[in-house]
Formats: structure tokens, C-alpha cells, sequence
């Protein structure tokens, strides 16, 4: 999303990562998405250390998040995850991902449209796909919506989720759901 917010060239290559091909272990051994070169030779496999050389290389527009809002959503993907993978309804898992969505949405009716205010920022294209990966798989596996009451997070999802940065990179809900699938089963 970073690169296409910035307009920067560049070429995405889809990778199986239930089945790693040699080229890309070559260039991320641990075999994690996604990875960036930016032009020097050496490939880059974290999104924030990604979106940080992106933005020192390719300044304009800026897509700095203030230090007061880095943090701001930061919760909310570890609670999605375990709340995905809970066999056990009473485990606080589906409270803890509303507490983070609550926090979320009182930070955004504040100081929204988005986390920084009327401009996106790297933190919201940070928490974007986190936020579709939690749309979809939740309502996949467990039936789960984000609750209607909860109108700032719907506003801004819609938003981001309508931004052609978003719509150029999400993934297919199917593949997500497939990748999403073997740790839901576990």
C-alpha cells in the first residue's frame, strides 16, 4: 500500500507460502512476507523497517504517523488472531478484541477520519489489511462482525478499504481464507 500511496514503481511477485519456491528462501530465509529491495541489492523482510526506507527514499507525500499515534490499533491484530484460533467462548479472547476495537473507534471519532486525522498515514496502512484479514476471516470461521455500534471503525475501514492502494494489493478473500484456515483448524 505504501507504494502505491507514493506512486513508486514497483513489481509484486505472489508467493505459495505453503509451498516456498528456492528463489524466494534465497532472498527472505525465514520465508516471510512481504520483502522489499529498494534498489541496493539487499531485501528487506519487515513491513515497518519497509514502509521506514520507503518513506526516507520517497518523501512526498509524507505518510508519518506522529509518535503519539504509532501505537494507536497496535493490539488489535495479536487480539484478532487469538480470538480466531479460541476453541473456548469463555476465554476473554472476544472481549479483549472488542476492548481494542472500542479504543480504536473513541481514537477515531477524536482525531479521525484517520489515526493522524484528515491524512492517511503509515499507521493506517499498517492496520488496513490487518483489519481485512480480521473482517474476513472472522466472519468465515466464526460468523463474526465488528459490532454496528462500533461507527467510527466501520467509517474508516470503509475508507481505507476503498483507497486504491487497498484495492491494488488486497489479497483474495479466498486465499486469505485458505491461509487462515490451518491455524484455525489446529
Amino acid at each position: 500500500m505504501t507504494v502505491e500511496e507514493k506512486k513508486v514503481p514497483y513489481e509484486m511477485k505472489l508467493v505459495d507460502l505453503g509451498n516456498k519456491p528456492e528463489w524466494f528462501l534465497k532472498i527472505s530465509p525465514e520465508g516471510k512476507v512481504p520483502v522489499f529491495n529498494s534498489g541496493d541489492d539487499k531485501w528487506i523482510a519487515d513491513s515497518d523497517v519497509i514502509t521506514q526506507v520507503i518513506e526516507e527514499k520517497f518523501p512526498t507525500p509524507s505518510l508519518v504517523t506522529p509518535p503519539e499515534y504509532a501505537s494507536v490499533g497496535s493490539k488489535i491484530f495479536p487480539s484478532f488472531v487469538k480470538f480466531l484460533k479460541s476453541k473456548d467462548a469463555s476465554d476473554g479472547s472476544e472481549k479483549a478484541l472488542l476492548d481494542e476495537l472500542q479504543a480504536l473507534d473513541e481514537h477515531l471519532k477524536a482525531h479521525g477520519p484517520y489515526i493522524n486525522g484528515e491524512n492517511v498515514s503509515a499507521a493506517d496502512l499498517n492496520l488496513g489489511p490487518k483489519l481485512f484479514h480480521l473482517q474476513v476471516a472472522l466472519e468465515h470461521f466464526k460468523g463474526w462482525k465488528i459490532p454496528e455500534n462500533l461507527t467510527s471503525v466501520h467509517a474508516y475501514t470503509k475508507a481505507l478499504f476503498s483507497r486504491e492502494s487497498f484495492v491494488k494489493t488486497k489479497p483474495a478473500k479466498e486465499h486469505l481464507i485458505a491461509g487462515w484456515a490451518p491455524k484455525v483448524n489446529a
